[in-house]
C-alpha cells in the first residue's frame, strides 16, 4: 500500500492522542502552532485543499496529500477524514522524512 511506513507514523501519533482531525481541529492545530504537518485526503473538495495548502504556507507548515478521506480516517481510528494534523514534533519529523524519501524513491 501507498505510503505504509508513513501511516505507520501517523497511526503512532493518533495512538498517543497527538493528532488532530477533522477540518476546524487541523485548522485550529495549525492556527495555535501546535500543528507540525498536515496531512490532506486526495479526494478533498478543491476548496478544502486551496485552503489547507494557502494556510500552511503562511504557516510555514508541511503539507502533504495522501490516500482517500476513508483511509485518512480509519488510519487514525476515525471515520472518514478529510484532513489531519501531527501535533508531537518528533513523529511529525518522522513522518516528513518518510514522505520526502519516499518521493525521491
Amino acid at each position: 500500500m501507498e505510503n505504509e511506513k508513513a501511516f505507520r507514523y501517523l497511526g503512532l501519533a493518533a495512538k498517543a492522542g497527538r493528532v488532530a482531525s477533522g477540518e476546524f481541529q487541523t485548522e485550529t492545530a495549525v492556527k495555535k502552532g501546535r500543528g507540525k504537518v498536515v496531512i490532506l485526503a486526495a479526494d478533498a473538495s478543491e476548496n478544502t485543499k486551496k485552503k489547507f495548502q494557502n494556510m500552511c504556507s503562511f504557516y510555514k507548515i508541511p503539507v502533504f496529500t495522501m490516500s482517500d478521506k476513508e483511509t485518512l480516517g480509519h488510519r487514525i481510528g476515525r471515520e472518514m477524514r478529510t484532513s489531519a494534523a501531527i501535533t508531537d514534533e518528533n513523529l511529525a519529523a518522522a513522518f516528513i522524512k518518510t514522505m520526502r524519501e519516499e518521493v525521491s524513491e
